[in-house]
């Protein structure tokens, strides 16, 4: 039965879209080398990304802005995310894990285990992909805004990235809604 991997990146950022992805891999596959994104070299997964891809039978991503998360809150815009980036599959697979967030009306069954991604190469790779796919987002908007250091922290909230933002304010793709003391 094939299984489609699902995880997201950016749930704890300052800026920047939450971004979601699903991959279904063949069944049987295995590559020792995909592991969650967290425990991988930026190099390691610039490598894997494409190789990943050009491996899935199928694969997906779902990226929900800064504005609709302030108005529906970072789980609902994450399950939004995941929801967008299972809907970019085809419907090949039986089976849906996802990494520690449950979701609802899927059309087949679905498991939501914490460390997921340590466990299932489907959830590993789909980890991989959405934290490369962000990572260059956030380095293409860092050209927009500079000085936030977005290219280097992805949106997260440094010290330099929190001195950025007092020194020259929020920008329109800054979180309104995550609270950060002394700003």
């Amino acid at each position: 039965m094939l299984i489609a991997g699902v995880d997201e990146v950016g749930r704890g950022c300052l800026a920047g879209p939450v971004v979601a992805c699903a991959v279904v891999l063949p069944e049987g596959f295995s590559d020792p080398r995909i592991k969650d994104s967290k425990k991988l070299s930026r190099k390691a997964r610039e490598k894997l990304y494409p190789y990943i891809i050009e491996n899935s039978v199928t694969w997906g991503l779902g990226v929900v802005c800064s504005r609709l998360i302030d108005k529906i809150n970072i789980l609902n815009a994450t399950r939004q995310a995941m929801q967008i980036a299972l809907s970019r599959l085809s419907p090949c697979y039986g089976k849906i894990i996802v990494d520690a967030v449950g979701l609802k009306n899927l059309p087949v069954p679905e498991e939501h285990p914490n460390k997921a991604d340590a466990d299932f190469i489907e959830v590993s790779a789909a980890s991989v992909v959405a934290k490369v796919y962000r990572d260059r987002l956030m380095e293409y908007l860092s050209t927009v805004w500079e000085g936030y250091g977005w290219e280097k922290n992805a949106g997260y909230g440094t010290a330099a990235h929190l001195e950025a933002i007092r020194r020259q304010g929020w920008t329109p793709v800054h979180r309104r809604s995550f609270y950060v003391k002394g700003l």
